[in-house]
């Protein structure tokens, strides 16, 4: 028999304790939804053999508000046919919606355990800025999950994550002379960013502009392969590589800043204070730069010195203290979280997580890798053998290593690190 629960709940901020998950006998996945105090809408799916623990998905990045997505399409049967239940909000909000949905992802497993029961475990997921939205859920204080998944996240933190987007943006800018490109304050992101990608097409065009757009790319953190339908360039490949970074420059530097700007008050990314020589010797990618600006003919010390004296771009306080508040981790993680990234992802740069990684205690934070390219578009087999690799540090209190698919990797550090409560380069 097929029951569908309709809850409109006006405080659900506290499961019943005493509650156990019910195991129903339907042949059909149940479900459930409602809405919160806040107005943001949950939903749920129950399969009749519930296994005890629930799986509650963040969604990516919408610039439109849609219904709660309650796990990839990709494995959402698989995970209903092994057992799990399935639960996620809308957030209430689109855009960058991280002040929205993280109260909205708690107060919907507190709807959920009003209506099924408390559940044995929770694990929160998600993707992409979803991953960031789990994030948070892992560092609260006090968690209403029991363990943490995020994939292709902006595990960085919207503060660091937009300085390094900043200073590429910059760096193209100021490079090619090009005054039309917006770096904040931007009224029309989708426009600005157009324009972005047509002088991107335009440097791939010339080997100056292709030394000037690796430089940027470089010190904005997009790595030398980005693609998903294009093999992994050799290292020695630079001219391969910088085509990998101009297919993803635009998607990677020129990020959406309207609505986050919106909801901080104004401008909270800068590079005040901030030395172009150091930033591209910290690199370590120093080297591929350098082979290209002399194919090209170009004095690197003198485009470095260009960058140093330009007019920069400072943030205002309040704006920052805001995004810091909302949208910046602080790499304690009070569950275990684990983290997951294709190499190539240009989009949230895996320097990201390896900052994350860094700034963490290691039993509570583990990150896998994955040899591929572009951003999120996991297999339901990543998505499911990801979950395992949780369930087995839930279960055993020590991170096991990566299951088969997955690979060692290093990828080049985060130049501009910012978590809340510790110093911001």
């Amino acid at each position: 028999m097929h029951l569908r629960h309709v809850l409109f709940a006006t405080a659900v901020m506290a499961a019943p304790a005493a509650a156990q998950p019910l195991h129903w006998g339907a042949r059909v996945p149940e479900t459930a939804e409602g809405a919160l105090k806040s107005g943001a809408k949950w939903a749920a799916q129950v399969p009749a053999n519930w296994n005890g623990t629930l799986l509650v998905w963040g969604r990516g990045y919408s610039a439109r508000l849609g219904a709660p997505e309650l796990a990839p399409a990709n494995a959402r049967a698989l995970l209903l046919e092994k057992g799990y239940a399935l639960l996620a909000s809308d957030y209430g909000a689109a855009g960058w919606s991280l002040a929205e949905a993280v109260p909205a992802q708690t107060q919907a497993i507190a709807a959920f355990a009003q209506t099924y029961g408390k559940p044995k475990r929770i694990i929160a997921w998600g993707n992409s800025m979803g991953g960031l939205v789990t994030t948070a859920l892992a560092e609260a204080a006090k968690p209403a999950v029991d363990g943490a998944i995020a994939f292709c996240p902006s595990i960085g933190g919207a503060v660091g994550m937009m300085n390094m987007a900043l200073d590429g943006a910059y760096t193209f800018r100021t490079l090619m002379a090009d005054n039309s490109l917006q770096l904040t304050g931007i009224a029309d992101d989708m426009a600005n960013g157009q324009k972005a990608q047509g002088a991107v097409q335009s440097a791939l065009t010339t080997p100056q502009g292709r030394a000037r757009l690796a430089l940027a790319g470089v010190l904005g953190g997009i790595p030398g392969w980005t693609r998903r339908d294009h093999p992994r360039p050799a290292d020695g490949d630079v001219e391969a590589q910088v085509d990998e970074i101009g297919a993803a420059f635009t998607m990677g530097i020129f990020l959406p800043r309207a609505d986050q700007e919106k909801r901080a008050g104004g401008v909270f990314s800068w590079n005040t204070g901030v030395d172009y020589v150091a930033q591209l010797a910290q690199s370590g990618r120093r080297a591929f730069v350098e082979a290209l600006y002399a194919k090209a003919g170009l004095d690197l010390k003198a485009d470095l010195a260009r960058l140093n004296a330009g007019a920069r771009v400072a943030a205002k306080p309040a704006a920052v203290n805001y995004m810091m508040a909302h949208y910046t981790p602080t790499a304690r993680p009070s569950v275990p979280l684990l983290s997951v990234q294709a190499i190539g992802d240009g989009a949230t740069s895996p320097s990201l997580q390896r900052a994350y990684g860094e700034a963490a205690d290691p039993g509570m934070f583990s990150a896998m890798w994955l040899a591929q390219a572009g951003h999120c578009g996991f297999s339901g087999e990543v998505l499911v053998a990801s979950l395992r690799q949780m369930e087995k540090r839930l279960d055993t209190g020590v991170w096991d290593n990566p299951a088969t698919g997955f690979v060692a990797h290093t990828p080049a550090p985060m130049l501009r690190p910012c978590f809340r409560d510790r110093s911001c380069r």
